[in-house]
């Protein structure tokens, strides 16, 4: 792909950033190209972590899945995407493919994010976002401040319910994501937190 004209959509940009940094993820929230590093051990844990106890709820494979790292098109601008670290979809997602590899949000029961270096983005850019796309629960792992927390109930452009849990706690998903799933959050904190040396 030769390299964007300044006058060529801000999603030609990403496509062509994406082909150049391998490992790299590469989102459009509220029309700012967004890139997040590749993600350390700590992080893909959690991400294991918590697939298990979805694993564990046994959910109905023929109502929803659980995926990693699929694109969901976003409302809030004409080339709005973002790429959640995990999310439980409907079983038919394939079917409603919007353009770029992205899926209509529609799709999308739950979506969750591990924070990285930006944790605002995660509590604060995308919890607007996935409200506007009104997905039903957003879960974000608190790396940072070691918090879960838990928003539902979708509106315009927030959640209406946020809950946070910290370690010694455990807290059930709402069934509506197809299965009944606890999440030790002392568990997923554990694995989530960064190693430091020494």
């Amino acid at each position: 792909m030769p390299t964007p004209r300044p006058d060529r959509p801000l999603i030609t940009w990403a496509d062509w950033l994406m082909e150049r940094n391998p490992g790299h993820r590469f989102e459009i929230i509220d029309g700012v190209l967004v890139v997040t590093p590749p993600p350390d051990a700590p992080h893909a844990e959690v991400l294991t972590d918590v697939m298990v106890a979805y694993l564990r709820a046994e959910m109905d494979g023929s109502k929803a899945d659980v995926v990693q790292k699929v694109a969901v098109w976003l409302p809030t601008g004409p080339e709005d995407y973002a790429i959640p670290d995990l999310s439980v979809v409907d079983a038919d997602i394939n079917a409603h493919m919007v353009e770029n590899n992205c899926y209509a949000p529609s799709c999308f029961r739950l979506v969750l994010e591990v924070t990285s270096e930006n944790p605002d983005l995660d509590l604060r850019h995308k919890a607007r976002a996935y409200a506007v796309a009104a997905i039903p629960v957003y879960v974000i792992v608190d790396r940072k401040d070691e918090l879960l927390h838990i928003l539902t109930s979708p509106l315009t452009d927030r959640y209406d319910s946020h809950q946070v849990y910290a370690a010694g706690q455990s807290v059930s998903l709402p069934d509506s994501i197809g299965a009944k799933v606890t999440l030790d959050v002392a568990e997923i904190l554990k694995t989530g937190r960064p190693k430091t040396n020494g």
